[in-house]
């Protein structure tokens, strides 16, 4: 007989050749169930999915490493597996075929030659003797004796007998085909591979042509799963190294990416701290390199925009502050004519001509109102250039707003709600400065009564400012405190400069505190004025210096 190699095809080896045995013939379990390398793939990738989804990486260090280890590991897994699948039906192949070629000599030669109806010490010699041959099997031959009966012999009665024959081989091997001219013989050579004990068996058996006994084979093959054994260790050991060495080069690839995104993180947070002086070390021509110049130049112009900025602004300031201070002196004269030309108005004598009369009321007017103007913008440089300081000293806030509301004679149209005793420490000037702005802006544009009231939260004194008029419009109400903001111009022209809120607002910070503009729900504009007990707590000790730093600046506020 002439053998030639198996292949897979069908789900049976197919041993093709035109000896009386046929080919080899692969017989799969019927119960067996077989699951496809493509489900076990899908399923994995489902499973990954799931559980990359609910996590979330926010360190880009862990995420380059996670990736370098997915990637290194998939290519691992992968070639380990297709290594490990070639080497294995390569080595089980080699074994298979070595087994059933020496099986289908053996039958050939040995239960060839014996005869039709062989004794049972015949079938029992053929059967050992084929039993040792060079692939050491086990072999059990069945035939009929002269008298008709069903005799079987054993190589090996403890290690096979029929019983290990599974039930579907021996239907198939004794089962006759028919002849076509792609199948010369009605008998092939079938086998199986079983696994009994946690040990893998290849199963053989054939039938000999006209007339004689069939015999069945079984082979360990314990020794190639062995060495499949060790040979999945060996590259699940490489896998692992692999593993190891991705992660090592993800960490040295992100220190390397990485440590210039730093610099620039550290780079960017400084100039944002205002540093604008920040400059990056640069060298390479990456990308990352690209970037630093990038950042460099940015910074430079930023630099720049600043201090001309600052220029601009501190030109703008001084300009400001020596307008004001140049109209002082003017305005000092023309405020004492304006005052006499007053007197001469209310004086009985009636000396002023009735037809200038409204001009020379218009004139002092005018002039009250710009004096008021440029005592608010000297106020105004001196918060802006930082000059402004505290001059504290302890005062009860109920005495303090009664002064403030006297000497302005609102008496008449405030209504005062607080407790007399609360003691604070603060800076009265700038105080009545605060009250004089929120009360007389609360009697010019909401009307009277006004209602001032005082209490105490924790360690803050709360001053609420409630006028009885419509409210503020909601789209007016961002920009109360801007400067020379007005609300609207069908308003009646107002006598402020829209300055008396933004000077108040500037008061409160200086003390550390706040105010906020609000609507009351019964009705009214409330302007809530927030400061600490003791400010003094907050501020550096210079700032609390004694002194004063320029007049009063009282003055209504348009909304």
């Amino acid at each position: 007989m002439r053998a030639a190699p198996a292949r897979e095809g069908g789900g049976r080896a197919v041993l093709a050749d035109p000896d009386p045995y046929g080919a080899w013939r692969r017989l799969s379990a019927g119960h067996s169930s077989v699951t496809k390398p493509q489900d076990k793939l899908r399923g994995w990738a489902a499973a990954r999915k799931a559980i990359m989804s609910g996590l979330r990486f926010t360190s880009l260090r862990l995420r380059l490493v996670v990736v370098f280890g997915l990637v290194a590991l998939t290519a691992a897994v992968t070639a380990s597996g297709i290594a490990y699948w070639l080497n294995r039906e390569a080595v089980l192949t080699r074994a298979q075929d070595a087994a059933l070629k020496d099986f289908q000599q053996e039958m050939q030669t040995r239960a060839g030659a014996l005869p039709p109806n062989p004794t049972q010490d015949e079938l029992q010699q053929a059967a050992g003797t084929m039993a040792n041959s060079s692939q050491r099997y086990s072999v059990l031959l069945i035939g009929k004796n002269p008298d008709g009966d069903t005799i079987v012999g054993y190589s090996d009665l403890d290690a096979f007998t029929l019983a290990d024959v599974p039930k579907s081989l021996r239907e198939t091997v004794n089962k006759e085909q028919p002849l076509t001219s792609g199948n010369k013989s009605p008998y092939h050579l079938y086998w199986q591979r079983t696994v009994d004990g946690g040990t893998p068996y290849l199963v053989g058996g054939a039938k000999v042509i006209g007339g004689g006994p069939t015999g069945y084979m079984l082979k360990s093959l314990e020794p190639e799963a062995k060495d499949l054994s060790s040979l999945g260790w060996s590259l699940a050991i490489a896998t692992g190294l692999a593993l190891i060495g991705s992660a090592l080069l993800a960490q040295a690839a992100a220190t390397t990416v990485l440590k210039p995104v730093h610099r620039l993180g550290v780079a960017a947070r400084r100039l944002g701290e205002g540093k604008l002086d920040t400059r990056l070390r640069v060298s390479g021509t990456d990308e990352l390199a690209d970037l630093s110049r990038t950042f460099n130049r940015t910074a430079e112009s930023l630099e720049k925009k600043v201090d001309d900025m600052s220029a601009r602004d501190e030109a703008s300031r001084r300009f400001v502050a020596d307008m004001s201070h140049e109209l002082r002196t003017p305005l000092t004269a023309i405020t004492a004519v304006t005052e006499v030309l007053e007197e001469e108005l209310d004086a009985e004598t009636g000396s002023v001509d009735p037809m200038i009369e409204p001009a020379v009321r218009l004139v002092v007017s005018e002039t009250r109102r710009l004096n008021d103007l440029v005592e608010n913008l000297m106020e105004v440089t001196r918060f802006d250039a930082g000059t402004a300081r505290l001059v504290l000293d302890h005062v009860d806030i109920a005495d303090q707003i009664t002064a403030c509301i006297d000497a302005r004679a609102w008496l008449d149209a405030v209504e005062l709600d607080a407790e007399r005793g609360i003691m604070v420490r603060l800076d009265p000037r700038r105080l009545d400065v605060i009250l004089a702005n929120l009360i007389g802006n609360a009697l010019k544009h909401g009307g009277s009564p006004v209602e001032v009231s005082v209490r105490l939260a924790g360690e803050k004194l709360v001053i609420a400012v409630r006028d009885g008029g419509p409210g503020i419009p909601e789209d007016v109400l961002p920009h109360v405190f801007d400067r020379f903001y007005k609300a609207s111009a069908s308003r009646p022209r107002s006598e402020g400069s829209g300055l008396g809120l933004s000077i108040a607002l500037e008061n409160a910070h200086i003390h550390g505190g706040e105010i906020t503009a609000a609507n009351s729900p019964e009705g009214g504009a409330v302007f809530t004025l927030w400061l600490p007990r003791d400010p003094s707590a907050l501020l550096p000790r210079d700032e609390a210096a004694e002194g004063t730093d320029g007049d009063d600046a009282v003055e209504g506020e348009a909304r």
